[in-house]
């Protein structure tokens, strides 16, 4: 653990005695499951020494540690991003954070826009694997081996057995859970038609600006991770209408329901590995 996550790490554990199983990020539009954990310690991010801080409207930029379904969870409430001006390795620094608290699962979730055909906005899908040719990549640098090995395998960054989990609440929910492979770009410009194309081309399904990064940083530290993406809106070129983040936000609004009831399935089901 590098001195400036001992430091972060530090400040919370006096703060708070829970140490949490899970940790989980909350997307844009998603920032309101947070109301539905039973917290027992709320940590601004303002609060730790050269943590990033969430500048984008509906990102909180807060920790909130508590208890979800009984069980011990860390949740980031604003996620911060590249587009915002910060490195990679400022980006992963949350989830560095939390892996120090003692998070073994990482569920990330996001807003992106659509490019598979068959789905539509609403849908929810299950990260499958990812595409990390367009950003930087945050393992850039001399590496901490208590953090990881220099040259982590990326195979298998979704956990088989989380997956499994997330699709038998699906079924037993009667939820439609499509899957899919994401993209990571940096923003915060919205792609345009012809960027899109080329992305379908290579078998992207999905869009965004964020989750790829924090991926690779919780795969590198041995975290156990699920991804789940709301379609928020279909990609440039799908709509014939221009994209916009008030769309973004109307969709997670709409959503929550539906995303509650399969994350509370899901975290009932981890308690149980």
């Amino acid at each position: 653990m590098t001195q400036d996550i001992k430091i972060c790490v530090d400040i919370i554990r006096r703060m708070t005695d829970i140490t949490p199983k899970a940790a989980i990020v909350l997307g844009t539009g998603l920032g309101a499951y947070g109301e539905t954990i039973d917290v027992r310690c709320t940590v601004p991010y303002s609060v730790l020494p050269g943590f990033p801080l969430s500048t984008v409207h509906g990102h909180v930029g807060q920790f909130l540690i508590g208890y979800l379904k009984g069980l011990p969870v860390v949740c980031m409430q604003g996620r911060v991003h590249l587009y915002e001006g910060y490195t990679a390795q400022d980006a992963v620094k949350p989830i560095r954070v939390m892996q120090g608290l003692g998070a073994e699962y990482l569920i990330l979730t996001n807003s992106a826009g659509g490019i598979n055909n068959i789905y539509e906005p609403g849908d929810l899908v299950l990260i499958s694997d990812h595409i990390s040719m367009f950003i930087p990549n945050p393992l850039v640098g001399p590496n901490d081996a208590e953090e990881g090995v220099r040259f982590p395998d990326m195979t298998s960054c979704y956990d088989a057995e989380l997956a499994e989990v997330m699709h038998k609440v699906a079924e037993k929910e009667n939820i439609t859970l499509r899957k899919g492979i994401y993209a990571q770009l940096q923003g915060p410009a919205y792609e345009t038609p012809a960027e899109i194309r080329l992305l379908k081309a290579v078998g992207v399904d999905l869009v965004g600006m964020s989750t790829v990064v924090e991926v690779i940083a919780a795969r590198h530290a041995g975290m156990r991770i699920a991804g789940l993406s709301l379609v928020s809106n279909m990609a440039a070129g799908f709509s014939g209408k221009p994209l916009s983040d008030d769309e973004v936000r109307e969709a997670g609004k709409n959503a929550l329901p539906t995303f509650t009831k399969l994350l509370d399935g899901f975290i009932d089901g981890i308690k149980e590995l």
